[in-house]
């Protein structure tokens, strides 16, 4: 298409779980419901059509060892588009990615700067790791780097435990998450177990990261403050051969893995149920591979998740919840095509006919 080039997209426009279009225009990369006048170099795509997907939970420039080369991002965040996921939440990087905004055909990057967790309590490589009395200074610096969010390690294995435990003491997570807050930043934090959650909650925190340790006792908290999970639940499925790897060392953790592991779909939809907000999370860039999104809401219908609000969690509520427009008047033209209606089988999501990015299409 040339810069003056006209889209015409026809078919079923769902601009909101219950608002249908029958068609849009884009000009100037941007979405219109009026015909422009005038426009002669006109392409038309049709079909069902949802703004790009969210992917609320993934690494762009980060791989199993730690920072990758710009190249490697690169195909990170081009495999992530080509599957349709056009709006990406990175839950911690230690790359700088800025590069990344100046390309118009790359998925836009909402930042939570570098992981920040407690000496020697998470995966080398990856985060900040400091002790209590620093934590507030970090939180600064990564709210200040960042995109409107702040990534803590909540919990992780402590070795002389064998088995996961909190990382902060309660006062440390309070002052930290006040400090954030302060800073117009939202505060997320990785959580497998259970006992870290109530006091990330009644510190304050806005997301947990997997939340596999939720609770009856902590679900009815985590919905009165409205604090949301990203679950990834096609990174819990590696739970089972984490705990294989580590049975002999620590045989308490590894029984702990696969608790968390078994129960995970029940603990979702409990989630689900209360009132929580749930959001569409891959955890990809660690040891997995980019361009999952559309599997993550196939996960969160196995775990009884209706598909209409499986299918909002990855598009327009995820969408609101970040702070980004969806197929808005004027916003600008970052959707999906597809051949048939994903409200009716959303594994129809794994399948894009066309992608369109900054009013191109791109797939």
């Amino acid at each position: 298409m040339s810069e003056r080039a006209v889209l015409h997209v026809k078919g079923r426009i769902l601009v909101g779980p219950d608002e249908v279009r029958d068609e849009l225009w884009v000009v100037g990369g941007r979405i219109s419901y009026d015909r422009p006048s005038g426009a002669r170099d006109i392409r038309t795509v049709d079909g069902w059509v949802l703004p790009g997907l969210v992917d609320a939970h993934c690494h762009v420039g980060l791989d199993r060892h730690g920072a990758v080369p710009e190249d490697v991002a690169e195909k990170q965040a081009l495999t992530d588009r080509d599957a349709g996921a056009l709006l990406l939440r990175d839950a911690g990087s230690p790359s700088d990615t800025r590069w990344v905004d100046d390309r118009d055909d790359l998925p836009k990057i909402i930042r939570a700067g570098r992981h920040i967790a407690r000496t020697r309590r998470y995966i080398r490589g990856y985060a900040w790791e400091v002790e209590p009395g620093d934590l507030v200074a970090y939180v600064a610096q990564e709210a200040r780097r960042g995109d409107g969010w702040v990534k803590l390690v909540g919990d992780w294995i402590d070795r002389d435990l064998g088995d996961l435990s909190a990382c902060w003491p309660r006062g440390a997570v309070e002052a930290a998450i006040a400090e954030a807050h302060r800073l117009g930043a939202r505060v997320t934090a990785h959580c497998f177990a259970e006992d870290s959650l109530r006091d990330l909650v009644e510190a304050g925190i806005d997301c947990v990261e997997h939340a596999t340790g939720l609770t009856d006792d902590t679900i009815p908290l985590f919905a009165e403050r409205g604090v949301a999970i990203v679950p990834t639940l096609v990174n819990i499925a590696t739970f089972p051969a984490l705990a294989d790897g580590g049975e002999s060392k620590f045989p308490r953790w590894s029984a702990h893995m696969r608790r968390l592991h078994e129960r995970r779909y029940d603990t979702v939809r409990s989630a689900h149920d209360a009132g929580i907000p749930v959001f569409v999370g891959t955890d990809a860039g660690g040891t997995l591979p980019h361009g999952l999104a559309a599997d993550e809401v196939v996960e969160l219908t196995k775990a009884g998740i209706p598909p209409a609000e499986a299918l909002a969690a990855g598009t327009w509520a995820a969408r609101e919840w970040l702070g980004r427009p969806g197929l808005d008047e004027g916003a600008p033209a970052d959707l999906v095509v597809y051949a048939a209606d994903p409200r009716a089988d959303v594994r129809t999501l794994r399948d894009p006919r066309r992608v369109v990015l900054n009013g191109r299409v791109v797939g």
